[in-house]
């Protein structure tokens, strides 16, 4: 059973930097494509990164495109998301989600992610 942690969530003033962090237990990652997801207070879960554990290739939503990095160390079991140029509207908890497949889809729909981290909270304010 694939367990997922989210950290290095916190405060940080627009235009400034943070990495989050996802590390997973319970099964290596090397089988999972990993996906960074984000909910805003009122408004629905958003799928806005993802990348492949068979080809490495990673996806964008455009909101983060060219701003956001996604990585993952297989060595570690944990995949990464750097976020650059953060907004007050990045301000969301975020969430990292493994499907039961190897290659990101190429839509975000929350029914085919299985295995889910706790989240963590990411504020963008001056």
């Amino acid at each position: 059973q694939l367990h997922l942690v989210e950290s290095g969530g916190g405060l940080v003033q627009p235009g400034g930097s943070l990495r989050l962090s996802c590390a997973a237990s319970g099964s290596t990652l090397d089988y999972y494509a990993v996906a960074w997801w984000r909910q805003a207070p009122g408004k629905e879960r958003e799928g806005i990164s993802c990348i492949s554990s068979d080809d490495g290739e990673t996806r964008y939503t455009d909101s983060v495109k060219g701003r956001f990095i996604i990585s993952r160390d297989n060595a570690k079991n944990t995949v990464y998301l750097q976020m650059n140029s953060l907004k007050p509207e990045d301000t969301a908890v975020y969430y990292c989600a493994a499907p039961p497949q190897a290659h990101c889809s190429h839509y975000f729909f929350p029914y085919e992610y299985d295995y889910w981290g706790q989240g963590t909270q990411v504020t963008v304010s001056s």
